[in-house]
């Protein structure tokens, strides 16, 4: 699985957003990733629906409470990132 990396619309952003553009996909993509390294840590056979819930949940955690509001990614990319960590995890239990 490739790291996750956030990417924000510039069409959705406003002028000071855009200028803080670069450092806001950065510390978003590094709360997914650490996000991802834990569920992917702790996973104990959730579901797929669940794994994605956790990591929004997760994510959001690891950042200030004003970006977190704001952070809303793409439902079907984060799940993408989940069901990565649920074939992983039963890629590891056939082994």
């Amino acid at each position: 699985m490739a790291e996750p990396h956030v990417t924000l619309d510039p069409r959705s952003l406003n002028p000071v957003e855009e200028k803080l553009r670069g450092p806001l996909e950065d510390q978003l993509t590094s709360a997914l990733h650490a996000a991802t390294v834990k569920i992917e840590q702790q996973y104990a056979g959730e579901s797929v629906e669940q794994v994605t819930g956790m990591l929004l949940e997760q994510a959001k955690a690891g950042l200030h409470p004003d970006i977190a509001a704001g952070f809303h990614p793409d439902d079907e990319q984060l799940r993408h990132v989940a069901e990565a960590i649920v074939a992983r995890a039963d890629t590891r239990q056939l082994q």
